[in-house]
């Protein structure tokens, strides 16, 4: 059983990663080609060598999930759900500014024609190129491959759906971006224009549509890998972004009808401990990391740590035997907005926000609110292995009910009502709609959601605009020490879309 997602990256892989450097699999940086008739030596590593057998495949699609490791280790969090009014930084006057979270958290990210230098959208960007470049040389080599049919599929499929997934993230994020379908050869190849939102829906749906046949069931695939059902998941999300509700419907509920998946029965058992209830049976598809020198460790927990924070009191936190203190800014610190919005008696509360003390802090008496939910023992400072849920089945149960209630169907009570009830919760009151979006919030919370959902419901510019002003009012209420207040450029470009990363405007004039 596949524990963790790359792992033969790390103990196999001398040879593959030659073959990546052939790749370009950090991004879509080519070396110019010559004309002549190029002849491979059979000794050689290339993609008319490599690309033969079962392990050959085997090695490359789990090279295609690596990226995800790092994208939800920072730049994600910071641009998904600090970029909301679910979290803040914490502000450590003592320091000085971190200025490229705090510009995301502030809605003030400097942006000039389209264009951003901002490290995070960079890494977000790169990144997600990576899947797409490493899931297209699959994609361009597999069909022709004299492997076991039942390997091939599976394969392909998981390609598809990581290659849908990584501009899905690339059309919520930007909007429009290059839409590349085949591997990048050379520097005119990786120069192409942008394709609008909609175009690169429409392949996203086409690639989930044929991965989902392709996919085996959780109970069939290897843990960590991608399954029919996170197909199913994700192309009803993208459906769900389109307003297609009927076909969201159909969708999720093949999902909920597999008997596939469960909600755990406590809330806070729903996310993976450091070494155990990994891929468990609420999870859909999630981030795999193991703690440990093999480099498939994360480190989140401690970037949303407020700071200065002593070693002694980082250790009361993650249980290493090393505690390290930790200065800069704190990143993705629950907010008062986000506190408030836990209806009385919500279980999921005290599973998910937690209060320690930091007694270096400038801000009030350094009780601090921090995510409770990622917070597991772990031996190594820095270094802990905790997965980060990606689709939970908590979420099919959140989006099957609000597609119902688009479609006047009184059954979305029902499906909202599974997730109310393991959190303790009776039946909503007011309007159902406000009620499942309402729901998404505290139920999602700090798996990167919100943004998304503020976008996705035309809801965005109007609640970042009152919360800003809310921050602008009160900035003591925000982490802001006594007498410190927020820029003047606080809240000052409220967009719906990052501006594409500065670094690749040099290699496509398109931008």
């Amino acid at each position: 059983m596949l524990k963790y997602i790359s792992l033969s990256i790390h103990y196999k892989m001398k040879k593959m990663k030659k073959v990546m450097l052939f790749l370009g699999l950090f991004g879509f940086i080519a070396t110019s080609c010559e004309d002549e008739l190029t002849i491979f030596p059979e000794d050689s590593l290339s993609t008319p060598t490599f690309f033969k057998t079962e392990e050959d495949f085997t090695q490359a699609i789990n090279g295609a999930y690596v990226p995800l490791r790092q994208i939800n280790n920072r730049a994600k969090p910071f641009l998904a759900e600090m970029h909301s009014d679910n979290t803040y930084f914490a502000r450590n006057t003592a320091f000085g500014a971190t200025e490229q979270q705090e510009d995301i958290a502030d809605f003030a990210v400097p942006t000039n024609n389209g264009i951003t230098a901002n490290r995070w959208v960079q890494e977000q960007y790169i990144l997600d190129y990576q899947i797409i470049a490493r899931t297209n040389q699959i994609l361009a080599t597999i069909d022709e491959a004299e492997i076991d049919e039942g390997v091939k599929g599976n394969v392909k499929g998981q390609a598809l759906f990581l290659r849908g997934y990584a501009y899905f993230e690339l059309a919520q994020f930007f909007e429009s971006v290059p839409l590349h379908l085949e591997p990048v050869l050379g520097r005119d190849d990786a120069a192409l224009p942008l394709s609008p939102q909609s175009e690169i829906l429409a392949q996203i749906i086409t690639d989930l549509q044929t991965a989902i046949p392709l996919l085996p069931p959780k109970s069939q695939q290897e843990a960590g890998r991608v399954t029919s059902g996170a197909a199913q998941t994700l192309l009803a999300n993208v459906f769900m972004l389109q307003e297609q509700w009927a076909e969201a419907e159909t969708l999720l509920k093949a999902v909920v009808n597999s008997n596939e998946y469960q909600l755990m029965p406590n809330y806070a058992d729903a996310f993976s401990g450091n070494s155990d209830n990994k891929n468990n049976m609420e999870s859909v598809f999630e981030v795999q990391y193991k703690e440990g020198p093999e480099g498939l460790n994360g480190s989140f927990l401690y970037s949303f740590l407020p700071r200065p924070i002593t070693a002694a009191e980082v250790g009361a936190i993650t249980g290493t035997s090393n505690p390290q203190p930790l200065n800069g800014e704190g990143n993705n610190i629950p907010t008062p907005d986000i506190i408030a919005a836990y209806e009385d008696g919500d279980l999921r509360k005290d599973a998910s926000i937690q209060y320690i003390t930091v007694s270096e802090s400038f801000w009030s008496d350094g009780v601090y609110p921090i995510i409770k939910k990622y917070v597991e023992p772990h031996s190594l400072h820095g270094n802990h292995g905790m997965n980060f849920p990606i689709y939970r089945y908590s979420e099919v149960l959140l989006l099957l009910a609000e597609a119902l209630n688009e479609q006047g169907d009184a059954d979305a009570l029902t499906y909202l009502n599974l997730v109310r009830t393991r959190a303790g919760l009776g039946d909503p009151v007011g309007d159902l709609k406000e009620a499942i979006f309402k729901e998404r919030r505290v139920e999602l919370a700090f798996e990167n959601k919100r943004w998304f959902d503020l976008v996705r419901t035309g809801r965005a510019i109007e609640t970042i605009t009152a919360y800003g002003e809310r921050i602008k009012a009160n900035p003591f209420a925000y982490y802001y020490p006594e007498g410190a207040e927020p820029r003047s450029n606080a809240f000052s470009n409220i967009s719906l879309y990052y501006g594409l990363p500065a670094s690749e405007s040099s290699l496509n004039p398109n931008f």
